[in-house]
């Protein structure tokens, strides 16, 4: 059976219910919450994550050892993630324990009690991540680079939040935001594995279907007008980690294909990128040098990263320019623009073999577009972008006017 076959419901309450059967003595299942960091009050920076964290502390009928041990006793794995716009609680298990991780995942999303206790207690792990995250500059510079052009948005903030707002965190902000953003017309629940369709009905209802629907309504802030800014920030860093970039394609944005290619063949994974191989491989300037591209509901995030010693900084940052004029004034050839749409869908195809990641995607594409495409739809929307198309976004998004630059530089 082809991975991407799957089969959609929706229970009474509104949560859907997403299923990729697969031949596999090994499933897995994720919760996806239309629900992150952007959708936070300015004084709640860091909420959604802390929801994330507490979600595993103490439920009605559960402590946090139990909520622990109920999936690693049997050997399955357990964890979450927060993002600008998303949270997600995941489990890998063996087939037989469906029932048990669904159960959890109910238990922990709808019925976790938050005592103040367990509150103060995760709000010391946080601020010790924080302090981790500022111990890595190739993380932090990352996080400060979307503050720089997200500048006063929910979406420009720390996904952590700071020392002082985690520490201002209440009880009350907790269910004022759940009962705000948990919306169950806004969850799905993915699950991959060797099932008939009728057990998933059967324990999806069971689990989730008696839940009270909640249909609040999200009011995200807008975006205001982009204006470029460069900084830079002194550092206790031995290198510097610079970061180049824009906002960029939304999620529905016709050009968001193109860009995806675009970035692939600059600074995508593999030792073959443009970047990699003109500033690493042919100059030895940088031991890390990528680009990325984050589409989102109603913007995008292009961002070039590299870190180098402070010296070899300037020339750098001509050489990525130089990059970026290539493919705002050359077109592709049609050899060159066949092999780039080669190596990124032999890298879709790769990263297929990840099946939690495989549903995690199948989850989100639903959120975002109402439907899952077939690998086979996914490769004809590639193959259909043109050398126009590719140059029309490359001199949008890779405008010299339009970037903006941060810099961590080692303190003197």
């Amino acid at each position: 059976m082809p991975l991407m076959d799957h089969q959609i419901f929706t229970l009474g309450n509104g949560i859907r219910i997403l299923f990729n059967p697969f031949p596999s003595n090994i499933s897995h299942a994720c919760v996806v919450i239309n629900a992150g960091s952007r959708d936070e009050k300015n004084t709640e920076t860091g909420l959604a994550h802390f929801i994330e964290h507490l979600l595993f502390k103490r439920t009605e009928k559960r402590n946090t050892n139990q909520i622990l041990n109920r999936l690693e006793l049997v050997g399955a794995d357990l964890n979450a993630y927060t993002t600008k716009e998303y949270t997600c609680i995941h489990a890998s298990f063996l087939n037989p324990f469906l029932d048990r991780t669904l159960d959890l995942f109910e238990d922990i999303l709808f019925h976790s009690t938050f005592p103040e206790e367990e509150m103060e207690k995760e709000k010391s792990v946080i601020l010790d991540e924080i302090a981790s995250y500022q111990d890595q500059p190739e993380d932090a510079i990352n996080d400060d680079f979307e503050e720089l052009i997200f500048k006063d948005h929910p979406l420009g903030k720390n996904i952590l939040g700071t020392p002082e707002s985690v520490q201002s965190l209440n009880q009350s902000n907790i269910f004022e935001f759940l009962k705000n953003n948990y919306n169950t017309h806004e969850i799905i629940i993915a699950i991959s594995g060797n099932y008939p369709v009728k057990k998933i009905k059967t324990v999806s209802e069971k689990f989730f279907g008696k839940l009270a629907e909640n249909n609040s309504v999200k009011d995200r802030e807008k975006l205001t007008s982009f204006i470029p800014a460069e900084t830079t920030l002194a550092k206790p860093i031995s290198q510097t980690h610079c970061v180049i970039g824009t906002q960029a394609y939304s999620l529905y944005d016709p050009n968001r294909v193109a860009l995806l290619l675009l970035n692939n063949l600059l600074g995508g994974p593999g030792m073959s990128s443009r970047l990699n191989l003109e500033i690493r491989e042919k100059h030895g300037i940088a031991y890390t040098i990528d680009s990325n591209y984050i589409p989102l509901s109603d913007t995008g995030i292009f961002s070039i990263y590299f870190g180098t010693d402070q010296e070899k900084t300037a020339k750098a940052l001509k050489l990525i320019h130089r990059e970026l004029r290539k493919l705002r004034e050359n077109k592709l050839g049609s050899l060159q623009l066949h092999q780039a749409k080669q190596r990124f869908m032999g890298q879709i195809a790769l990263a297929e073999e990840n099946r939690m990641g495989l549903i995690m995607s199948m989850a989100k594409s639903l959120f975002d577009y109402g439907k899952v495409d077939t690998l086979e739809e996914v490769f004809q929307k590639i193959n259909g972008v043109t050398t126009d198309q590719l140059g029309d976004a490359a001199n949008d998004i890779f405008n010299p006017m339009r970037l903006s630059v941060l810099t961590f530089e080692p303190e003197n």
